[in-house]
């Protein structure tokens, strides 16, 4: 029954890590010459998203916690846009678009919540990071 001891720990943060699994696969396919404009963009905003979840957790503040997981927010709907995007442009076929768009909801749900607990729970202003609230 360990408990979270580490961001590591966090449900939302592994499946964000599968997140960017599956976004670097996908952009393997994509055209060569999207490789510093659409893949790169990708990429970032994929690997953006558990390591603000990650560095947030290891700030001592419950507001900065809640910060860098908005940001996290912001690094999602900038991929999810990407994602959409390369659909449209044909680059990424359906099946793989759908995969991408329920492993986007799944985190969105998973960092409203933890973002909603931040904000309505009473959290002491010195976080200790082994407990997130």
């Amino acid at each position: 029954m360990g408990g979270i001891k580490t961001y590591r720990d966090l449900i939302v943060w592994q499946k964000s890590m599968r997140l960017v699994v599956l976004i670097y696969s996908l952009t393997r396919g994509l055209p060569k010459e999207e490789l510093y404009g659409l893949t790169s963009q990708m990429r970032r905003a994929a690997v953006s998203i558990p390591s603000n979840i990650a560095e947030g957790y290891g700030r001592r503040s419950s507001r900065e916690y809640k910060r860098f997981l908005n940001v996290s927010m912001g690094s999602l709907f900038e991929l999810e846009t990407q994602v959409l995007l390369a659909r449209e442009l044909g680059f990424v076929d359906e099946i793989c678009h759908q995969e991408a768009s329920r492993g986007l909801d799944e985190v969105e749900a998973m960092l409203r919540s933890l973002i909603g607990k931040l904000s309505v729970n009473s959290v002491p202003q010195s976080l200790s990071p082994s407990v997130p609230t």
